[in-house]
């Protein structure tokens, strides 16, 4: 096969999104071999390889780059779009996703899901912080409970600074919750909107009363 080379110039706006880029492509797994060179804020990229492997290689820079922007920049609505996939790889553990929106929306941001796409108001930094946060709770409680008691308490135990097994202990008293003995878990006696709305209702109740 005749190998070829395209030169193709990607333009950054700034350190930050040089950075971002560049440890995404190194990412990259290609046929293609790919230099990149450049001044500024003008990265110069070029690729050899066979036009086949040239062609996909530059869709997938190309994709890179689009998937950088619309994490490092919010569109006119203020929202930044993010891979969930990228999200999870960065932070280095996964929450599953309705824990992530609700805990979103707890805390007064937009967020709406498109398939594997976050797309919301918080920042990446401050997402990556927030996932990693709701990462490690989740591995602190989730050998005694199920998966719906999870989706009501990481996403309160965030919201309103507090310990997961403290807002399972909450659950219980106010009768939203018991603990199972033949499964050796925590379980939610009402379905997760009921009990989560009625947690919250009480928890803001007692911020009044501060």
């Amino acid at each position: 096969m005749a190998r070829a080379k395209k030169v193709i110039t990607i333009h950054v706006r700034d350190d930050r999104e040089k950075e971002e880029f560049m440890r995404e492509l190194q990412r990259l797994r290609l046929p293609a071999f790919i230099y990149v060179h450049g001044k500024l804020n003008d990265l110069k990229i070029n690729v050899q390889g066979t036009k086949e492997d040239i062609r996909e290689a530059i869709r997938r820079i190309r994709e890179i780059h689009n998937r950088v922007r619309a994490k490092l920049y919010p569109d006119r609505r203020g929202l930044y779009r993010y891979t969930i996939d990228d999200l999870f790889r960065e932070v280095g553990a996964s929450v599953s996703t309705p824990i992530l929106v609700k805990t979103l929306e707890l805390l007064g941001e937009t967020v709406e899901v498109r398939e594997r796409e976050l797309v919301t108001s918080m920042p990446w930094e401050e997402l990556v912080s927030l996932t990693g946060t709701l990462g490690g709770y989740l591995s602190d409680i989730s050998l005694q409970t199920t998966r719906q008691i999870r989706e009501v308490v990481l996403p309160a135990a965030v919201a309103y600074d507090l310990e997961p097994e403290d807002v399972i202990d909450l659950l219980v008293e106010l009768g939203l919750a018991e603990w199972k003995k033949d499964k050796f878990k925590y379980e939610l006696v009402k379905n997760k909107e009921q009990a989560l709305e009625m947690l919250i209702n009480h928890l803001k109740g007692e911020e009044n009363e501060d």
